[in-house]
């Protein structure tokens, strides 16, 4: 196995022995960058000399004989809509095409503390708004377990990174499925932490309420290591939670004994396509042989999940993005004839279709006349399925569920059905409603692709998530399985 290739974990225990240096694994990562990635095309930015020099700083670390973080001389690969100093961020759009922030958001800082190593800036959909990443005005990614497919979305290009071993790991942001989804479409374990757990301080905002950074691995272990990095309160971000943040990885048990696990009937139902049903009651039956307590339960506002977070996200989403208006930053029309037609002028050539879509549904929603209807309800129908939830986990543990109704869907096969493509989100979007934590973990595979297990816990309740998913990967082989590229 090259070096690319291994865990975080894997590769930690090989520096502590002195078995290999960081800029031997920083190289190796570039080596398979540039092998694979006209063929994968997950990168929008790549920082080398910055990763080389972080890298180099690590190895002397290990020659003064320093005690090593878990994610020292570790690369990791970064959403384009999360700011590093000096580097472009772009959030794949011509409006953000020049921005560079003079800033680290915190989970950078967190990361740079710990001597991780910034390898590069993943491709997404335009402002985290889509499913496929065929959204972005840079370039479309491409699946690494078949190239026709896309990588799912919007965080499409830190999923394709971590499967197609052009980093060890990555960090995403999710705000109904972004970074579960392709996390199930690419193979890999992707975590949604509680809404407040991790600052979003530095993360630019599509809709705030809902928003959530967190990890892109390719095991478990490293999603318990990424989230003791970057977990915790910060004071520049008022949604942060004061709360004691665990050592994840005293979680990785291998037992699920006297777990109590639902299966909501509702997720069973219409919509899911046969295949991944079969690949998901699979993975209920292995957890059930394990010594967990399958039943299954109820979340009856669950079919008015989507629509309610495409109100939500959608109004957060107009207001949010009426900053751009190319005279603070971003693009700016330089013909104008008036200072009014240059925000009208910029607005429409800096968006793609996807963003403006959004605002302009979001706008509606929030406009007079139409906010009892619809934002307002919307507001309401949050609340009935933020109940759903509190009363299940009153009697289990934890929630089980298929990531996505069909594995990977072919690049072009949804772009002009905009319904088609946001039922992507349909197993994904209630949980950000909820705020509750979520962990995707491959199961099992269709027709060569993976698909992807959901897993839901209580809020704050990322160790029983990651037990349960770690029991589960100890005892199958999916994630060992690698695409051929």
């Amino acid at each position: 196995m090259s070096l690319n290739q291994m865990t975080a974990h894997q590769l930690h225990q090989l520096m502590v022995n002195k078995e290999v240096s960081a800029e031997e694994i920083t190289t190796a990562v570039y080596k398979r960058i540039d092998a694979v990635e006209e063929k994968v095309k997950s990168f929008i930015t790549l920082t080398k000399e910055q990763a080389l020099e972080t890298a180099r700083n690590v190895d002397k670390q290990i020659a003064a004989g320093e005690k090593l973080s878990p994610l020292a001389g570790i690369p990791v690969a970064v959403k384009d809509n999360i700011c590093i100093t000096g580097v472009s961020t772009t959030c794949a759009s011509k409006m953000l095409a020049d921005y560079v922030p003079p800033f680290d958001a915190t989970v950078i800082e967190k990361l740079n503390a710990v001597g991780a190593v910034m390898v590069g800036k993943t491709n997404m959909d335009e402002f985290a708004m889509g499913s496929s990443t065929e959204t972005s005005t840079m370039h479309t990614t491409y699946n690494p377990w078949d190239t026709d497919r896309v990588p799912g979305g919007s965080s499409g290009g830190s999923a394709a990174a971590v499967a197609a071993d052009q980093c060890i790991v990555a960090l995403g942001t999710d705000t109904g499925g972004s970074i579960r989804q392709p996390a199930a479409f690419c193979g890999v374990v992707g975590i949604k932490p509680t809404y407040g757990a991790v600052s979003r301080y530095g993360a630019v905002p599509y809709a705030s309420s809902l928003d959530q950074i967190g990890p892109l691995t390719k095991d478990v272990t490293d999603g318990a290591l990424m989230l003791n990095a970057i977990c915790g309160h910060d004071h520049r971000d008022s949604t942060s939670a004061q709360y004691d943040v665990p050592d994840y990885t005293k979680y990785l048990e291998n037992n699920v004994q006297g777990l109590k696990i639902g299966i909501p009937k509702e997720y069973m139902a219409a919509g899911l396509g046969a295949n991944v049903r079969q690949v998901i009651e699979g993975a209920v039956a292995t957890l059930a042989n394990l010594g967990a307590e399958v039943e299954e339960v109820s979340l009856p506002h669950i079919k008015y999940a989507l629509p309610a977070y495409y109100l939500i996200a959608t109004a957060e989403a107009s207001s949010n993005l009426a900053r751009f208006d190319g005279v603070g930053f971003g693009y700016r029309d330089t013909d104008a004839d008036d200072i009014l037609q240059m925000f009208i002028k910029s607005r429409s050539e800096g968006f793609g279709e996807e963003v403006k879509r959004r605002i302009m549904l979001g706008t509606y929603a929030l406009s007079a006349g139409f906010y009892d209807a619809y934002y307002l309800k919307a507001l309401k129908v949050r609340t009935l399925i933020k109940q759903d939830f509190d009363q299940v986990f009153e009697k289990y543990d934890l929630i089980l569920s298929p990531t996505t109704p069909t594995p990977a869907f072919k690049v072009g096969e949804n772009i002009d059905d905009p319904i088609k493509m946001y039922l992507q989100d349909i197993f994904t979007s209630s949980v950000n409603l909820a705020g509750v934590p979520s962990i995707c973990l491959p199961c099992g595979f269709v027709d060569g692709l993976p698909v992807g297990m959901q897993l839901i816990g209580k809020p704050f309740g990322e160790g029983t998530m990651l037990r349960a998913a770690y029991t589960f990967e100890q005892n199958t082989e999916f994630h060992r399985q690698r695409p051929a590229l």
